[in-house]
């Protein structure tokens, strides 16, 4: 008798502290209990080629699904709703990722201490990310739209070593960057914490979004009884300044996913409209729920 064909489900990678449930349900085996063959199809590696001159449709994850080479990636939630407007390739918001993250502005600049402070001063994001979408969330009540200065820069190891190395006065970035940040003296001028979006392809079924979600929140389950078993993955990124238990556990926590709501949805979209950063005549707008 042959065994049946177990569903591919290939995963586009972000940020290690966002996959991080991801990584743990294929390392401990619970896609393959849920009998799902999941994957991730790039390396982190591969995603550290990422440049800020890219245009976001060329990043990796989201090049990757809209080539058809990834099923499903995670990303900020105002990044989930503005890929899918951009893209050629029907999807959905399915889903709030089981990662609930800081970004924070740091600083080494004893001059920058509020979000007051922050009047025209210069703070490098990567533009269209959560980083961006949060540092406008952060500064906007303090200073006025107005007088937001937003720089673009790279993915946030390189935003991390311009604010060490003298180049940006500074940056808005999320673990392991935050407690590596912390670790070697720089403080933080504001932080915020949001959950993101997991956009998946049109053709996973509902039956194969629920048994990956499943998966998913098991692994949530075994990372909040036991963080210190998982967070290499996390505190990787840093490249060996930071030791895993140095990590804090205060910027970054994990729950089960949740499915996304429409009133939720509506309510980002129209701050995004808001800010020009959609026209709101999307045609995928009817796709970005369930």
């Amino acid at each position: 008798m042959t065994s049946a064909i177990r569903p591919t489900v290939k995963i586009a990678p972000n940020n290690p502290v966002f996959d991080l449930p991801v990584i743990v349900a294929i390392e401990e085996g619970l896609f393959s209990k849920a009998a799902l063959d999941v994957s991730f199809s790039a390396t982190y590696s591969d995603r550290e080629k990422d440049s800020a001159e890219k245009p976001v449709l060329a990043r990796l994850k989201e090049e990757l699904f809209e080539c058809g080479s990834a099923d499903t990636y995670n990303v900020c939630e105002w990044a989930s709703i503005d890929r899918l407007e951009r893209g050629q390739r029907d999807g959905k918001v399915a889903a709030l990722r089981a990662a609930i993250a800081a970004q924070a502005i740091l600083t080494f600049d004893d001059k920058l201490q509020t979000p007051r402070d922050m009047f025209d001063v210069p703070v490098v994001v990567q533009e269209l990310t959560g980083s961006h979408y949060t540092t406008i969330q952060m500064l906007e009540s303090a200073i006025g739209r107005e007088h937001i200065n937003i720089q673009a820069g790279g993915l946030p190891q390189k935003r991390w070593e311009g604010l060490k190395n003298g180049v940006y006065r500074a940056v808005t970035v999320m673990e392991p960057f935050i407690s590596l940040g912390l670790k070697e003296g720089a403080h933080i001028i504001a932080a915020s914490f949001y959950r993101g979006g997991e956009v998946v392809a049109a053709e996973l079924t509902p039956e194969q979004r629920n048994s990956y979600y499943d998966a998913e929140n098991k692994a949530v389950d075994l990372i909040n009884a036991d963080f210190y078993k998982y967070a290499h993955h996390v505190a990787s990124q840093a490249k060996g300044a930071l030791k895993p238990h140095e990590l804090l556990r205060a910027f970054v926590h994990y729950k089960h996913v949740d499915f996304y709501d429409e009133a939720l949805f509506h309510r980002a979209y129209e701050w995004m409209k808001a800010r020009g950063m959609t026209d709101g005549q999307s045609e995928h707008a009817a796709l970005v729920i369930g």
